[in-house]
């Protein structure tokens, strides 16, 4: 069994994260753009990649209120 995406992204360090993150946002960006331009194709991978970019963000999130209740 694949290991889900979120697993991917825990198990990931948080500087790989961010990397992954602004790398997703320039592909959603480049996808908005053929969508307006007409070409459909793309609606489907645009939407995957806004959830795993939620899920990206949610990880994140967890982590840094982990540390803070170390603090």
């Amino acid at each position: 069994m694949a290991k889900s995406n979120t697993e991917k992204f825990r198990g990931a360090d948080p500087a790989e994260l961010k990397t992954q993150s602004s790398d997703m946002l320039e592909q959603m960006f480049r996808l908005r753009f053929q969508i307006n331009m007409g070409q459909t194709d793309g609606i489907k991978k645009y939407r995957e990649l806004k959830r795993d970019r939620a899920r990206l963000l949610t990880v994140l999130r967890e982590r840094e209120i982990e540390a803070a209740k170390k603090g």
